[in-house]
């Protein structure tokens, strides 16, 4: 069985074939089930950073839609979350880690940038979320069903690109 946090992964269990989903497919399934941006792709690698999904889904909560104000998009930071997870320091006599995390955190930033456009919530839907006015123009436009969930993916996508390196 691979390692690699993008594949989809097989397991064999009395000779039977089960492919899991990949952390992608995850993250999507998540959100279109209703929970939030940031939660999604968070809980996609829960077990990657060593909790259940079930915390991974708690800590994510206040994050979505730009921290409810249109800023930085969820997903990516429920991805910047998991880079914590993985490479943030918790000791302060490991200053490196710190770099390392700051390191990572930049790529995922610049990287998402590179692919949508932006990492402002905002500026991705087109419209002041904060607003009701803004909301509903999301809502008509099918924003939150049909364009959030590919900017779910394409955060998932970068975490898997900067993980593996």
């Amino acid at each position: 069985m691979s390692n690699a946090p993008c594949s989809q992964q097989e397991e064999r269990k009395a000779g039977v074939r089960f492919v899991k989903q990949s952390r992608k497919e995850l993250a999507v399934e998540l959100f279109n089930r209703g929970f939030l941006c940031s939660q999604s792709v968070f809980a996609a690698f829960a077990d990657l950073c060593g909790i259940k999904e079930e915390q991974a889904l708690k800590i994510g909560a206040c994050f979505g839609s730009g921290m409810r104000k249109g800023e930085v998009c969820g997903a990516c930071t429920g991805a910047l979350m998991v880079l914590g997870m993985l490479y943030g320091q918790s000791d302060r006599e490991h200053p490196k880690d710190r770099v390392k995390a700051n390191e990572a955190a930049e790529k995922m930033m610049n990287r998402f940038k590179e692919a949508c456009g932006s990492y402002i919530c905002n500026e991705l839907l087109g419209c002041d979320i904060t607003t009701e006015e803004g909301v509903n123009h999301a809502r008509r436009n099918n924003l939150f069903t049909e364009f959030c969930p590919r900017m779910v993916a394409n955060a998932v996508e970068v975490l898997e690109q900067i993980i593996a390196e």
